[in-house]
């Protein structure tokens, strides 16, 4: 079982976004701070901008900044933008055509199915307002105006 990444990364992203919504960041900035390309942010960010959850502006000042405040964007919602599940197993076909192989892997995707379903209820209601007051009052959040 592998957990996702690139959810991880865009929760830190937002938080760290929270601390300053008014002042929007470049893909090189956020690049810099999560150790990866700025055009993979861009690619994530993509999703994220299509759900409304981050905007962007082009020229001079301009880069990503939140849609909306934090107690707007569930972890479920952030987890669809980025279309992709928290948790996935890899099933390869070994042998294909395999009785016993079929059995396991519709056993596997039954379990896999309902534990995502119980996974999303629980990520949809948990904000990124609720990561940030769990992190204690060093965690400052900016004031935030929304888009």
């Amino acid at each position: 079982m592998k957990r996702s990444d690139r959810l991880s990364i865009a929760l830190h992203i937002l938080l760290h976004m929270g601390q300053r919504p008014d002042t929007p960041m470049t893909s090189d900035e956020i690049a810099g701070w999560v150790g990866t390309n700025p055009v993979v942010i861009r690619r994530t960010f993509a999703g994220l901008r299509e759900a409304g959850i981050v905007v962007s502006t082009k020229g001079h000042g301009g880069g990503w900044s939140l849609g909306r405040t934090l107690d707007l964007i569930s972890l479920h919602q952030v987890q669809q933008a980025l279309g992709e599940r928290l948790i996935t197993l890899g099933a390869r076909d070994e042998s294909p055509g395999c009785l016993v192989e079929i059995a396991v892997h519709r056993a596997l995707d039954d379990a896999l199915e309902e534990a995502n379903r119980l996974l999303d209820q629980r990520l949809a209601g948990v904000t990124l307002a609720d990561l940030a007051r769990s992190m204690g009052p060093h965690f400052k959040l900016g004031h935030n105006t929304p888009h």
